[in-house]
């Protein structure tokens, strides 16, 4: 064990890097699954469902940009917040951006284990899927604690590196994904687009509610922030360009999945939609085989990436919270070898491997999308509390139309939250009464440590890395 320091992570990324920790993020497995789930509650309207929540999303991410050009700080949200907001509000938007971080990770290490196993199976039919042992794990659960130990491993050891695998395996389905669509566009039938609304126009508000998931990622671009070459430029740069890429991939693909395979096939094959729809056109190829074959290769990329990206980010909210005391304050120290938030990583890794093994996990799902909606609520707050209270606050970047995108941003994120089931609001209110009972405590302990002449709150969760 050696001692780390409070010192700033070292700027080891450059804007590609940062742009595809976001693209990657948001191209997860949500296009390949979500896909069909939307045609079936939108019909061929899912292809606006995409492009209505890809311009919801982009009100919160010019708020996003505003900010990371004006608080160069690691963290996203959580920094944001923490120069607007009251620490208790402060405390409660990193609490449950880490745990969304957290819960995004398992979610996508199981989704990476499915998809590796669908993808096997193709070449090796007799992949055992069985328990281990009797009562044990089943090798779905084995595959997904090893991927997320694999790049919480690398993670620990090297920003650079994660930065780089996140660019490379970003590239390479941003690749398959545009290999689907060079082949589909040519195939699409536009009368499969008519009518466009035949579920009526209010089916699109569900399928937005259920879809808005896989516009969640270009926020983990500004948890980074500090490891990012030339901050103020390059964030804002990488988080809208991330998005704008994002949404367009999205609309081809939906576009050819819906031209080619038809709304109502693509909902009945529900989460298998786009490869089905790939099967339906593409060519055999050398050494992949068939369409299915490259869409099942494209999800294990996907899932992969995102689980990176989520690791970079979960672990970058604990470190920023660490570092400015409001959770131990070992969180936020830099390895003093690796360079990297070692400590952050390794609890962010520990919750992540728990949450695979032993929480329900669509659940953890629904909880992630309501407090990520809240979350982009709350930041487009600080965008106009922070223009009324420091308006000379230096911002090299401005949102436009000032402030009519963070009061839409703020009515339609609440919007698309009313559309979340009663039973996940009860427990995000549950998870929130835990936070609150955390921060109290903690709280409480630092100013007794202090009382008793602890050293101050430099000293408090501090030692070894």
């Amino acid at each position: 064990m050696s001692h780390g320091g409070t010192r700033a992570p070292a700027a080891s990324l450059g804007l590609l890097d940062a742009t595809m920790v976001g693209v990657g993020a948001m191209i997860g497995a949500g296009i390949f699954v979500l896909t069909g789930l939307a045609a079936e509650t939108a019909g061929p309207a899912a292809i606006v469902v995409f492009a209505l929540n890809g311009g919801v999303t982009t009100l919160t991410a010019l708020s996003y940009a505003e900010l990371a050009s004006a608080i160069p700080k690691n963290g996203g949200g959580y920094a944001y917040v923490r120069e607007a907001f009251p620490d208790p509000v402060s405390f409660v938007m990193g609490w449950t951006r880490w745990f969304t971080y957290v819960a995004a990770g398992a979610l996508y290490a199981l989704g990476f284990s499915s998809n590796f196993v669908e993808f096997v199976h193709i070449y090796w039919p007799a992949l055992p899927t069985g328990p281990i042992l009797p009562g044990g794990p089943s090798f779905h659960v084995v595959y997904a604690l090893g991927v997320v130990l694999l790049f919480v491993t690398l993670n620990a050891v090297s920003t650079e590196a994660s930065g780089g695998a996140e660019t490379a395996i970003t590239l390479v389905k941003i690749a398959i994904l545009l290999v689907f669509v060079a082949f589909g566009v040519f195939a699409v039938n536009t009368a499969e687009f008519t009518p466009t609304f035949p579920n009526g126009h209010l089916a699109v508000l569900p399928a937005m509610g259920l879809t808005f998931i896989a516009f969640q990622g270009y926020d983990l671009i500004a948890t980074v922030t500090e490891e990012v070459e030339n901050p103020r430029k390059n964030i804002p740069r990488a988080i809208l360009i991330s998005l704008v890429a994002t949404v367009a991939i999205y609309l081809l693909v939906v576009f050819v999945a819906i031209g080619t395979l038809g709304a109502e096939a693509l909902g009945a094959a529900g989460e298998t939609a786009v490869a089905q729809a790939a099967e339906s056109f593409m060519p055999a190829m050398p050494v992949i085989g068939t369409g299915a074959a490259l869409i099942a290769f494209g999800a294990v990329f996907s899932t992969i990436s995102a689980l990176n990206a989520v690791v970079i980010g979960s672990s970058r909210v604990a470190f920023a919270m660490g570092r400015e005391r409001q959770l131990p304050a070992r969180l936020g120290r830099i390895h003093h070898r690796f360079g990297t938030p070692f400590v952050a990583v390794a609890a962010s890794a520990a919750v992540m491997l728990i949450a695979v093994v032993v929480v329900p996990i669509r659940t953890v799902g629904n909880l992630a999308s309501l407090f990520t909606l809240l979350g982009f609520v709350i930041v487009n707050a600080a965008v106009i509390k922070l223009r009324r209270d420091k308006p000379d606050l230096q911002r090299p970047y401005e949102l436009p139309f000032y402030p009519i995108p963070p009061i839409l941003g703020i009515v339609l994120n609440l919007l698309l939250g009313l559309f979340i089931d009663p039973m996940t609001w009860g427990l995000a209110m549950g998870w929130l009464v835990v936070g609150g009972v955390a921060y109290l405590g903690w709280s409480r302990l630092r100013a007794r440590r202090q009382e008793l002449g602890g050293g101050g709150p430099e000293s408090i969760g501090g030692g070894n890395d």
